[in-house]
């Protein structure tokens, strides 16, 4: 199942369905259907300057960063729950140099809330998401990360195993053992929130979300004609999206869209 979804995944990707589209379309000559290349060849470059100009941002992405609005830091935390998602071990292992994304702010949040929250318990959780690296693990990168911004790692929890936000959820109860009454953040990126507050419920571990990494402003987008701006926003989204619709059908959430 692992697996299924990581494919599953390359196929939410719109240059990856566009490429398909454009060999069947390469295959049509040399069929006897070969009168509708030309046709389908303007259809596909019509549908393409529409999807340019449509606010996809708006549109897909901007409904799940605004599910969980940032809450009001609560005066005790009890622990400090950051999800990974935003180191490539594999490419910091090749470069001998930790390599970081767009969503580093999921980490960059850890530092300053164990300064916020100094006795808070705190834990990082990432292990592998690709199907041919597992031996590639996001943990120890995040703990390099931190020691060379000069945060002692000594006193956060590493969590190595999770291969996806269901197994963030039960791999860090398991680790942390938290009691019923404490109070504990979820730090991920705000596009990821929905999802990751519907994995934590269904492992009956009530936590508050703290979502970082915005990619919208929070409301409606101009006009621009931005194809592969537009690629992007539907990548994100669709995949947040699809996994939500697939995460319900599991039954790794309660809901289709959960929210506050």
């Amino acid at each position: 199942m692992f697996v299924l979804s990581k494919l599953f995944g390359l196929l939410s990707s719109p240059a990856n369905l566009l490429f398909l589209l454009l060999a069947l379309l390469c295959l049509l000559g040399f069929t006897r259907w070969k009168a509708w290349q030309r046709p389908v060849l303007l259809a596909v470059v019509g549908g393409l300057a529409v999807i340019a100009a449509v606010p996809w941002q708006t549109i897909l992405v901007q409904p799940l960063e605004n599910r969980y609005p940032v809450p009001s830091l609560p005066q005790r935390v009890d622990g400090v729950i950051v999800l990974g998602g935003a180191l490539d071990p594999v490419v910091s292992a090749a470069r001998d140099q930790v390599a970081a994304n767009g969503a580093i702010e999921r980490v960059n949040a850890l530092v300053w809330l164990r300064r916020l929250y100094p006795e808070a318990r705190m834990v990082f959780s990432g292990g592998s998401g690709s199907v041919t690296t597992q031996d590639m693990k996001e943990a120890p990168v995040a703990r390099r990360y931190l020691a060379e911004l000069g945060v002692d790692p000594a006193g956060i929890v590493f969590e190595d195993q999770s291969r996806n936000t269901r197994e963030n959820a039960t791999y860090t109860k398991q680790l942390m053992t938290p009691a019923k009454d404490e109070v504990w953040l979820l730090v991920t990126s705000a596009m990821h929130m929905p999802r990751s507050m519907g994995a934590f419920a269904v492992v009956d571990w009530p936590v508050v979300a703290y979502p970082v990494d915005y990619l919208t402003t929070g409301t409606a987008s101009g006009f621009s004609f931005d194809l592969g701006g537009a690629f992007n926003a539907i990548g994100n989204g669709l995949h947040e999206w699809l996994g939500l619709l697939y995460y319900r059908a599991r039954g790794w959430t309660n809901t289709l869209f959960p929210g506050p």
